[in-house]
């Protein structure tokens, strides 16, 4: 076997982070920035980099600390998933090396989230933090929520809206969207539902699109899933009900896409969204006739950057008119 080193080169390091998949988090973060450029008018650029260098180290390092912990745990030491997939072992990185890598990210994540909660309110805190301690143990603890039935569910709603909806809020906190005052003991909280709402309506796309990102993928690894003790959503309620699942759940992507329209809450430009029902079909059928992480699991990633993609550029060239036409 190779020497280990102490240190990692970049290339090594970007697959250990699968810098790859950071698409799930910074596209749902584009689109709450570009939204509350378009719905609200707004936009302040420091919020804006320190949430995305803070969202961008948390991102990595919970994928690192899932390929850290699966390496450990694996039971299966053979296969795509292990030899391939797996950084540490395809690039024999040394675990002191990536533990290191995992307590830095952690620290610039949490340095720049604490200077995003300075520069704007006691909500951006409670939703950090909450986000924060949901990354580490989707991939950490006694049971990892990703080794759960829920792991779709909360990948889905924390990475889908709130991200989103946190993107929107920092260029907002003074707008009374949600507003938490303590004041003589008294602890008094506002919240205006239906922008709260319209902001979740907004991200319905993204939280189907990531949770069938993590459906897709426990789909393609129920074998291996059995074998290393992850009982997911697929192994409970088998794969035929999954694949049912997957397919249904597109298609309410599309049914929320009318409702903004009507609503008037998405831009009218943002039909043109509605045109990606022909590729994401094509996928669904590519990904039922086979289900396998080397060859077709790249049809869930595909699904969702061009929904949801083609959704935060039609918002943002909406938000672009709209400046123009004050101008």
């Amino acid at each position: 076997m190779e020497r280990k080193l102490l240190t990692m080169s970049v290339h090594s390091f970007l697959k250990l982070v699968e810098i790859q998949t950071k698409v799930a988090s910074i596209i749902p973060f584009l689109l709450g920035t570009f939204y509350a450029l378009y719905r609200f008018d707004a936009f302040d650029l420091r919020n804006f980099v320190f949430m995305l260098v803070s969202l961008l180290c948390i991102d990595m390092a919970t994928t690192a600390i899932n390929n850290y912990l699966d390496y450990k745990r694996a039971s299966k030491k053979t296969g795509y998933g292990y030899e391939n997939h797996n950084a540490i072992v395809r690039y024999n990185l040394k675990e002191i090396t990536v533990l290191s890598a995992i307590i830095v990210l952690l620290s610039v994540a949490a340095t720049f989230g604490i200077m995003l909660y300075l520069n704007t309110n006691i909500v951006v805190l409670i939703l950090g933090a909450i986000s924060f301690a949901t990354g580490i143990l989707y991939s950490f603890g006694p049971v990892p929520i990703s080794r759960t039935p829920f792991g779709e569910i909360l990948s889905g709603g924390f990475m889908g809206f709130f991200i989103p909806y946190i993107a929107v809020y920092i260029h907002v906190f003074d707008k009374d969207l949600i507003n938490i005052v303590l004041q003589n003991g008294i602890l008094n909280m506002k919240i205006d539902i239906l922008e709260v709402l319209y902001v979740f309506l907004i991200s319905v796309p993204a939280v189907i699109g990531i949770a069938n990102i993590m459906l897709a993928n426990n789909i393609c690894d129920i074998e291996d899933d059995i074998e290393n003790k992850r009982y997911t959503l697929p192994i409970y309620i088998g794969k035929a009900n999954a694949l049912k699942v997957y397919k249904i759940s597109y298609y309410l992507v599309y049914i929320d896409l009318i409702i903004l329209l009507l609503l008037r809450v998405a831009p009218f430009v943002s039909v043109i969204v509605l045109i990606t029902f022909v590729p994401v079909n094509r996928h669904i059928k590519v990904f039922y006739e086979k289900q396998a992480k080397k060859d077709t699991f790249v049809s869930a990633v595909k699904n969702f950057v061009v929904i949801n993609a083609i959704l935060a550029l039609t918002i943002a060239l909406a938000a672009i008119i709209n400046y123009f036409y004050k101008v």
